[in-house]
């Protein structure tokens, strides 16, 4: 699983105050800490960005690129001119993060990127927002994908995002996308995917957040699911995310496996393991969702 940092982000205090103040110090210590947590892409993520955006993007980009240039770089703002600005400064090959399924967005932003040679991510926000199921998810690929290849983009530089949204207030939502996710390569093949995998954490209480996002994440994965948009601090998920922890994720497939039925062997396992088995099922509406799920 390929994973992009997420916390070069706006809405981090002190990643934000160092953007306005132009100071390339903490901007670039978060570079070095994520290269050193194994991050595959750090995501450069200033938000709407209206008024300056086109000359504060390419200035992150250079001062991340002054301390790590072998890592790649996604670029994640609404302001289409600051990603344009962007593009002509990336040392290696960017990851345009992200083109709405709005024609008034990707009619400008494809070109852009078929122009550049970008990978992109494609969002599977349409005219009406957030798509209500798997098969609006599946129409809204459609529209994208096709006007992306007609532009001579093809699938293999298109990662297609779902959308992930909290587990504590649409619960169906989260199976909704691993349906998708599991549908996408009949549907786009060849096609990437990725998430902003900690919306499904976004609202319960931040000692539970890790372990939703571990294991919405193998769960995802499972389906077909190629990188997720994660916290360079977790390192648990970083080491399930690389393979080194093959007992969660055997234990997550098994339970998918079933239908989220409770393992048999569930009174022998770690209070670790069995923190995960309830997990599943919440995540699977096998079990309401509460704040205290895990002392249940």
């Amino acid at each position: 699983m390929l994973l992009i940092g997420e916390s070069l982000n706006v809405i981090n205090k002190k990643i934000g105050r160092a953007f306005k103040e132009r100071d390339p110090k903490p901007i670039q210590e978060e570079a070095l800490l994520q290269k050193s947590k194994g991050m595959d892409y750090i995501d450069i993520n200033l938000g709407p960005a209206k008024k300056d955006g086109p000359e504060l993007m390419p200035w992150v980009v250079s001062v991340v690129q002054e301390v790590v240039s072998d890592v790649p770089l996604a670029l994640d703002t609404s302001n289409i001119d600051a990603i344009a600005a962007a593009l002509k400064v990336c040392k290696l090959p960017p990851l345009i993060n992200s083109i709405m399924c709005r024609p008034e967005r990707y009619q400008k932003m494809i070109p852009m990127a078929a122009e550049s040679g970008a990978d992109f991510i494609a969002l599977m926000w349409g005219p009406e927002g957030l798509p209500r199921d798997e098969n609006e998810r599946a129409a809204l690929c459609v529209e994208l994908v096709y006007a992306a290849n007609e532009a001579g983009i093809p699938n293999e530089k298109i990662w297609v995002d779902g959308i992930v949204t909290p587990v504590n207030i649409q619960q169906p939502q989260a199976l909704s996308l691993m349906a998708f996710q599991s549908m996408l390569q009949d549907i786009a093949p060849g096609c990437k995917s990725t998430c902003g995998l900690s919306n499904i954490s976004n609202g319960p209480p931040t000692h539970l957040r890790p372990i939703l996002n571990q294991t919405y994440m193998v769960m995802l994965q499972k389906c077909g699911m190629y990188s997720v948009i994660s916290d360079p601090l977790d390192d648990q998920l970083t080491a399930i995310a690389k393979g080194k922890r093959q007992d969660i994720v055997d234990l997550i497939y098994s339970m998918m496996d079933n239908d989220g039925e409770i393992p048999a062997n569930y009174a022998s396992l770690s209070k670790e393991m069995q923190d995960y088995v309830k997990t599943v099922r919440v995540i699977l509406g096998k079990a309401l969702y509460s704040d205290s799920w895990l002392e249940i």
